[in-house]
């Protein structure tokens, strides 16, 4: 009877897996937040509204926003404020949330 108490097997696949999640930055948590808010170049929120200053990635995004949290007022997306443009570049650092960005 060698059935019961056998030790599980883990597949180097599923090893590399836990390895990458563990240190990947998927942009969560504090970690995350100046990516969230688009501090830094290369940030996932490009575009902030200019009433409530929500961020989203791009511009679709930020439509269905504005529809649902401000439907009496008309949307313009050049009164959007465009977070990439107005933050420096800084080459040196690696962009946030991009996948095996801290592998070697």
């Amino acid at each position: 009877m060698t059935g019961k108490a056998k030790p599980k097997k883990h597949t180097a696949k599923e090893i590399a897996a836990k390895v990458d999640a563990a240190t990947t930055n998927r942009g969560g948590g504090k970690a995350g937040q100046s990516d969230r808010t688009g501090q830094e170049k290369g940030g996932h929120a490009k575009l902030e509204c200019p009433l409530c200053k929500t961020t989203a990635p791009d511009i679709k995004s930020m439509q269905i926003h504005h529809d649902a949290r401000h439907p009496k007022v008309p949307f313009d997306d050049s009164k959007l404020v465009n977070l990439h443009a107005t933050v420096a570049v800084d080459a040196s650092k690696p962009r946030p949330g991009v996948r095996g960005s801290h592998k070697k």
